[in-house]
């Protein structure tokens, strides 16, 4: 996939480790920056119900010309839709959405631990995987507590747990256990929102080796081993997001990144966040 390196999941499909985000981009906007990423070389896209914009994810797709199987699509249930026949409905009205056949990965987008539902809507992410409507299925947002749950009562290990990951928040408890259990962690917000952009550290390692603060952040995130979901609705900076193959972080520079971490979390913290 255009030179981008993947991540084999625990069910053997091959995933990029570099996806793009549409998260905040109004649907409007959607399509002409998914059309830019594709262009770019991205291929794999990373939307969701929530975010009112996989009409125009859709619509880019379709328009771009690139074979189905040559793309990884990504899109995720909604807190509101949790349950197992809630499930199967969402993901018939994002797959229409979207104008798709089927999905490359559907998640839980958050555990929601105040419902208590989401495992019915695990077993309802079994239910599409055995009729091959999605190729994997995972969650979001889920921290072991959470993620315990599904392992001792469900039948799939969930391919996936997207999370709040970033050098500011680095989550080391929650990847490790991901990493125990075969899961693939994948990093959202993984520029913390440009919170750590103008650190001097990540200055001085940009400035070494020639690109920007935010390639040096992408780079350390490849290097760690997480997927990643960078996301801008510029051409330049989506092209600049994926040019961080040229270059490669010394032990020391990854350190360096390392000591940022302050427990910065940018977004809701996963235990208390029921939307």
């Amino acid at each position: 996939m255009t030179g981008i390196p993947t991540i084999t999941l625990n069910n053997g499909v091959a995933m990029p480790q570099i996806d793009f985000g549409v998260f905040q981009v109004p649907d409007e906007e959607t399509t002409a920056a998914v059309a830019a990423a594709l262009d770019a070389g991205y291929r794999s896209i990373d939307t969701a119900a929530i975010y009112g914009n996989e009409a125009g994810t859709g619509r880019a797709i379709a328009e771009s010309g690139i074979a189905r199987e040559d793309l990884f699509i990504t899109s995720k249930l909604w807190n509101a839709d949790q349950g197992y026949e809630e499930t199967l409905a969402a993901f018939d009205a994002s797959l229409a959405t979207l104008g798709l056949d089927y999905l490359d990965l559907y998640l839980i987008h958050w555990p929601a631990p105040a419902q208590n539902k989401y495992l019915e809507s695990w077993r309802a992410l079994e239910t599409l995987h055995a009729d091959g409507r999605v190729r994997a299925i995972g969650v979001s947002n889920f921290l072991p507590e959470h993620l315990q749950p599904i392992l001792d009562a469900g039948t799939v290990v969930p391919a996936v747990n997207q999370i709040e990951l970033h050098p500011a928040l680095q989550q080391r408890g929650v990847e490790a256990f991901n990493a125990a259990h075969g899961i693939a962690t994948e990093a959202w917000s993984p520029l913390a929102q440009g919170a750590v952009l103008g650190e001097e550290t990540v200055r001085a390692i940009a400035a070494a080796h020639d690109v920007t603060p935010a390639q040096v952040i992408l780079r350390w995130h490849l290097q760690q081993g997480p997927i990643i979901i960078p996301k801008s609705v510029a051409p330049a900076r989506i092209r600049q997001n994926l040019d961080i193959l040229g270059f490669e972080l010394t032990d020391a520079e990854l350190d360096a990144v390392d000591a940022l971490e302050r427990d910065g979390r940018t977004g809701p913290h996963p235990a208390e966040f029921n939307g």
